[in-house]
C-alpha cells in the first residue's frame, strides 16, 4: 500500500470521494496516510477526523509560505507518504516543493483542460467562465503537477454536459458529482499502482 497524502481547503468532496474508495476497496493500492489544510476550520479536516485518518492544519496565511511549504514537507515525509493529492487546494506549490516530489503530486481542476485552467482559474470562477464562454461540454481533469499552474500531464478526464439554465453553483455540483468524484480515485488507484509496481523491481 502507498502511503497518500492528501491536501486540502475547502469542504473536502473530493478527499471524501478518495476515503470512501479506500474503504470499498476501488483504491487497493494506496491508503490515506495524512489529511493536511492550508486554512483553519475547512471542513475537509473533520472528514478526516470522522474516518479516523491523521489530519493537520497548517495556516498558510499566518506561517508564510516558505515556512509552510517546509512544514508540509515535514509532515509528508514523517508519515512516509509517496503520493501526494491536491483534492480542492488552493495554495500554488513553489517549484522546489514541486521538484522534491517530482511526478508524485497529482491535481484535480474543475474543466477539461486546456479550456479554463491555470493562474486565477479555480472554483466557482472555471463554472463562471464555462457558462459565460457558452460552453455547451465541460468536465474535470485529473493531471500531474508540475511548476505550470494545471500545465502538468493530464492522466484522466471525464466530460460533463452543460445544461440550459444551469448556474456555476449547479455546473460546479454536476462536475464534482459525474466528474471529479469518479476520475480522481481512479487516478490515484493508477498513480499508486504505478509506485507499487516500481518498489517491487
Amino acid at each position: 500500500m502507498v502511503n497518500t497524502a492528501v491536501l486540502v481547503s475547502g469542504g473536502g468532496t473530493n478527499l471524501e470521494a478518495v476515503l470512501t474508495a479506500v474503504e470499498n476497496k476501488t483504491i487497493r493500492s494506496a491508503r490515506v496516510a495524512l489529511v493536511a489544510a492550508d486554512r483553519p476550520g475547512c471542513y475537509a479536516l473533520k472528514r478526516a477526523e470522522l474516518h479516523n485518518v491523521p489530519h493537520l492544519c497548517l495556516d498558510r496565511r499566518s506561517l508564510g509560505k516558505k515556512c509552510f511549504e517546509a512544514a508540509l514537507k515535514k509532515a509528508v515525509e514523517e508519515h512516509e507518504c509517496r503520493l501526494i493529492v491536491l483534492a480542492g487546494f488552493l495554495s500554488i506549490l513553489s517549484e522546489d516543493f514541486v521538484r522534491a516530489f517530482e511526478g508524485r503530486i497529482i491535481n484535480i481542476h474543475p474543466s477539461l483542460i486546456p479550456s479554463f485552467c491555470g493562474d486565477g482559474f479555480y472554483g466557482l470562477k472555471v463554472h463562471q467562465a464555462a457558462l459565460e464562454r457558452g460552453v455547451k461540454i465541460t468536465g474535470a481533469t485529473v493531471h500531474l503537477v508540475n511548476e505550470i499552474t494545471d500545465g502538468g500531464k493530464i492522466l484522466l478526464q471525464k466530460a460533463v454536459e452543460v445544461k440550459d439554465g444551469d448556474s456555476p453553483e449547479s455546473l460546479q455540483e454536476r462536475v464534482m458529482r459525474e466528474a471529479e468524484h469518479i476520475i480522481l480515485p481512479q487516478a490515484v488507484e493508477m498513480m499508486a499502482a504505478e509506485l507499487q509496481k516500481e518498489e517491487d523491481v
